[in-house]
């Protein structure tokens, strides 16, 4: 098997890592409640690689980084949201870690940084660090009034917790996530954890997307599990693309974040528009392809997105990598504007 140009050998490891193939190392033992790390950050420049163009049809590249740190603990960056936005922000690593940041900016607002960049153990209700990594694999996220509400795989479960950027501590709740926990795939849980659009039918409610616990149908179990209409519902499977993220757009639509996988063509991602109006008790929602892209492109195994928009009102798109520990890969944030023509 032959992998394109000079991404060849870090294609096929990611490939492998994205499957599981390689484990993520064990979670380090107690610490201090809060790490400050060191992150370097390389701009990205172009997205297609050794093109210019900047237009990938509605969307259109601004810039991005990629991340590295000496610390053992930095990597494995599941899902994130920004707490001001595209300035500073919060996420979780699959790893069981919080970490906080802040994107810093260039005069023509491309990101250009990371800057103040902590990282926090996940802890149980006795504020102890947890070391077992099947209790603490977070993949999804979202923020809303000063409460994270995270999604974790293989214990599935969705909690909430009050955001201290200095002293995260245990769950304060746990939710009904409404699917029956038997059509649950222990490593396909829910890495989408969404807050719809407040001004829509679902008034601000939480949504949620499993990555590929499928029905009978082939298609990928969902819920509305808050807000005034509740229930189950599916995201039709398009090709072999699994869902790694979601976020409301300000129209009310789901932008999902998509990833596939294989030997022969390696790892690709894409972006899908799920119109608004399918997002609702036992429909099937479903949408258009915005945006796929191939190892040809600067991604990797891209699992974070969000949704926000900038002070001169452009809708922006962000998306972060997972890099799964492995120095075959790498921690990468991206970031877009979607134009609406």
């Amino acid at each position: 098997m032959i992998f394109p140009g000079r991404y060849a050998r870090r294609t096929l490891f990611a490939c492998m890592l994205v499957c599981g193939a390689v484990l993520s190392p064990a979670i380090a033992a107690q610490r201090a409640p809060i790490e400050a790390v060191e992150v370097a950050a390389r701009p990205i420049n172009q997205f297609h690689i050794g093109h210019d163009e900047t237009r990938f049809g509605t969307l259109e590249f601004v810039g991005g980084l990629e991340m590295s740190s000496p610390s053992r603990d930095f990597g494995a960056l599941s899902a994130f949201r920004f707490l001001k936005p595209g300035g500073d922000f919060i996420g979780v690593a699959d790893t069981g870690f919080w970490f906080f940041g802040t994107i810093t900016r260039d005069a023509d607002k491309r990101p250009s940084g990371i800057a103040n960049f902590r990282m926090q153990q996940m802890v149980d209700a006795s504020g102890q660090p947890i070391d077992k990594k099947w209790e603490v694999d977070a993949e999804g996220l979202a923020v809303k009034d000063g409460i994270a509400t995270v999604g974790f795989e293989r214990d599935q479960r969705v909690a909430q917790f009050k955001i201290d950027p200095d002293n995260m501590k245990a769950p304060f709740r746990q939710l009904d996530f409404l699917v029956p926990a038997r059509e649950l795939r222990q490593n396909r849980g829910f890495e989408t954890v969404t807050n719809a659009n407040p001004y829509g039918q679902h008034e601000g409610g939480l949504v949620v997307v499993s990555e590929r616990s499928l029905d009978k149908s082939g298609n990928v179990y969902a819920a509305i599990i808050e807000g005034p209409h509740k229930g189950i519902f599916t995201v039709k499977r398009n090709g072999d693309f699994d869902i790694t993220d979601g976020a409301f757009l300000p129209d009310g639509d789901l932008l999902l974040l998509e990833r596939s996988f294989s030997m022969a063509r390696g790892v690709k991602m894409r972006l899908r528009r799920i119109y608004g109006e399918s997002v609702e008790k036992g429909a099937i929602a479903d949408g258009p392809v915005l945006l796929e892209a191939d190892m040809g492109y600067q991604i990797d195994n891209m699992e974070g997105l969000d949704v926000w928009t900038r002070d001169d009102g452009a809708v922006m798109v962000s998306l972060m990598s997972d890099d799964n520990h492995s120095i075959l890969q790498r921690n990468l944030y991206l970031e877009f504007i979607l134009h609406q023509d």
